[in-house]
């Protein structure tokens, strides 16, 4: 299957090929017929498999018939938060270069006059999230009467973000009538809900099992005690004894974290930066873009922040924090280990993290190695593992001594990998020692 196979116009098929793509991803072979047919679609994918694609295309095809009017735009794409909004305006710059359309962005952290000015000229692509858009509708800046195209992506971050209700107040403010385009990672009930008030006889496209990891990524368990000190330890040792380190994302599950292990990294003469909630648009944007030109060697960054990131050639992940939601941490190492490449994911557990790993191995479907116990705190064990562990039950004890020998069910041990990442996936030799804790 290529390109040409797919039905899109001539000006779409010379940008893709000007790009220097020849044959489209599973979700865009699959998608783009239905969405030029105008059916309303479901699209459940992970970020990295070229959604963004599947909708921009047929998009930009159909957008060739007709004109943008005054303050109402032709379609509409709601993305979760600013950093993915804005890629969407990239990938709109480059498939529509041989186009004419006039696309505008409505994002937090940038001046409504700018943004009014655009919307005042005519948008045919309106790209925003959900806070903003409504901001510009309230007050009477904006029309949605003239939407054709509703584009809802990242739907599952949404329910994470809290944006259910604004995406609900929208879906009722624009035409009844127009095609809806609905992608998300996993399908919460709450999901479900959304998707069968506001799409109609949608055609489901499913491109891979959500709670899948990429083979080419090598998961690695370490363990520390749960003080922050300790834990900062352990991986600034994790970080200065892999020499195949080219970069990496450092995910925290509080952007108070963040800030914090951001100034202790820089500290210790990392080069770091940081991506959370609380940064204005314009920071963020700088540190995403030193991060992407390799000026930057480490992003740490939350879940919200770092979302959908679409930088193709991560070499690690660390999980500085077991992520509470399981799905999270296939996010997560979904950073790495892309288009082919191969990638290290290392999660930091405390004892206090079973439960959270407990969730996790069962939702991707296989065991995380525990490579090593670093800086202290005990290994970290799941339920099972600990009943793994327990004497059978009966056994009794007379003067010290066992009237039966307890038998337990444990674990063959593996040996320890002394090598360095290779092309067999060997975890680096420094994983298997201890680390000495310094405050910081």
């Amino acid at each position: 299957m290529s390109f040409d196979q797919l039905g899109l116009s001539d000006k779409v098929q010379a940008a893709v090929a000007a790009s220097g793509y020849t044959t489209p991803t599973p979700i865009q072979e699959q998608a783009i017929p239905h969405v030029l047919a105008r059916s309303d679609v479901l699209g459940i994918a992970q970020t990295g498999t070229g959604k963004t694609a599947a909708f921009t295309l047929p998009m930009l095809t159909i957008l060739e018939k007709g004109r943008a009017r005054a303050r109402m735009p032709r379609t509409l794409i709601l993305e979760p938060t600013r950093e993915l909004a804005a890629q969407v305006v990239e990938a709109f710059e480059k498939y529509g270069k041989n186009h004419k359309l006039n696309v505008a962005l409505l994002i937090g952290g940038v001046s409504f006059e700018d943004q009014d000015m655009k919307l005042t000229r005519g948008v045919d692509v309106l790209i925003a999230t959900p806070g903003r858009l409504l901001d510009h509708f309230e007050r009477g800046r904006l029309l949605l009467s003239g939407i054709e195209i509703l584009v809802i992506d990242e739907a599952d971050r949404m329910l994470d973000m809290g944006f259910i209700p604004d995406i609900e107040r929208i879906c009722k403010l624009v035409p009844f009538t127009r095609q809806t385009l609905f992608f998300s990672a996993t399908m919460p009930p709450e999901i479900q809900r959304l998707v069968g008030q506001f799409l109609h006889n949608p055609v489901k496209i499913e491109v891979a099992r959500p709670a899948t990891t990429a083979s080419t990524v090598t998961q690695a368990l370490v363990s520390s005690a749960a003080d922050p000190a300790r834990k900062r330890e352990v991986l600034r040792q994790l970080l200065r004894g892999d020499a195949n380190l080219k970069n990496g994302i450092i995910f925290c599950n509080r952007k108070t974290e963040v800030a914090k292990l951001h100034r202790s990294l820089v500290k210790h003469g990392f080069s770091a930066t940081a991506l959370h909630g609380d940064m204005d648009q314009r920071a963020r944007m700088n540190a995403l873009e030193a991060f992407r030109n390799g000026e930057i060697k480490l992003l740490i960054a939350s879940d919200v922040a770092a979302r959908g990131l679409d930088i193709p050639d991560v070499s690690h992940v660390f999980n500085f924090d077991v992520p509470h939601h399981a799905e999270d941490y296939v996010h997560r190492i979904g950073r790495t280990g892309r288009a082919g490449r191969s990638g290290i994911a290392i999660t930091i557990a405390a004892p206090e993290d079973g439960k959270s790993l407990a969730a996790i191995e069962k939702l991707i479907g296989q065991k995380i190695p525990r490579q090593a116990t670093a800086g202290g705190g005990g290994p970290v064990e799941t339920k099972a593992e600990r009943r793994e562990e327990r004497p059978v039950r009966g056994e009794l004890r007379r003067g010290g001594n066992s009237l039966r020998a307890p038998q337990r069910k444990t674990e063959q041990r593996q040996p320890k990998t002394e090598a360095a990442v290779d092309s067999a996936g060997h975890l680096p030799a420094f994983l298997f020692r201890p680390v000495p804790v310094k405050a910081g």
